[in-house]
This record gives structure tokens, C-alpha cells and sequence, in this order.
């Protein structure tokens, strides 16, 4: 069927669609230095506007990149935790747009 707003693949084959921060988490703490080495996550598109990308460093840790071309942003960053880039993906994701999705209204009661 397909991913509904954006899937994650990694360089080992494994794929999931809308992933949670929880799968995130897994996906990104199974990397490794030898045959899985990176996982990215974009719409399930032909042609996405963004992307991220969490990729193993050789010295330990993460390089994660960000880019956004409708939002004129690429951002690369490095951390050590698969958690707090889990979460920080998921919020970064949250943020993106995806054609057909409901906009969020706020109503003043």
C-alpha cells in the first residue's frame, strides 16, 4: 500500500512506512559500520522535497542531515544518542509539508 505521508529506508533493505519515533529509534540504533551504515526518510514520492538522513560516523556517533527545498534549509548535525535524534526527526517530520494532509486549525473557545 505505501507509506501515507513518508517512509523510512534503510541501507540494509529494511523499510517502514510512517514510522514512529519509536521505530526511528530502532532503525537508526541498528545501524552500523559495516552493512548498514545510514537510514534515510523522505515523502513516498517520486520527487520528495525533503529528506533526513542519520548516518555512522567512523569515530562513533551520527551525522544527521536535514534538507527541506521548499523551506530553503539543509542543516547537517552530529550527535551520540539514536533517542534525541529519534525524537528530534519525528518533530522535524511533524513540521514538513505533505500534500493532502488536513491543515491543523486553532479555535479560540
Amino acid at each position: 500500500m505505501g507509506a501515507q505521508y513518508y517512509a523510512a529506508d534503510s541501507e540494509n533493505g529494511d523499510r517502514i512506512d510512517d514510522p514512529s519515533e519509536g521505530a526511528l529509534f530502532i532503525m537508526i540504533s541498528d545501524l552500523n559500520n559495516s552493512d548498514n551504515t545510514f537510514v534515510v526518510v523522505q515523502p513516498d514520492e517520486d520527487e520528495p522535497v525533503w529528506f533526513a538522513s542519520v548516518a555512522v560516523l567512523d569515530e562513533g556517533g551520527y551525522e544527521i542531515v536535514r534538507r527541506d527545498a521548499s523551506h530553503n534549509e539543509h542543516k547537517v548535525t552530529t550527535a551520540t544518542s539514536a533517542g534525541d535524534i529519534a525524537l528530534d526527526l519525528t518533530v522535524w517530520m511533524a513540521a514538513r509539508d505533505f500534500p493532502g494532509r488536513p491543515t491543523r486549525q486553532v479555535v479560540d473557545f
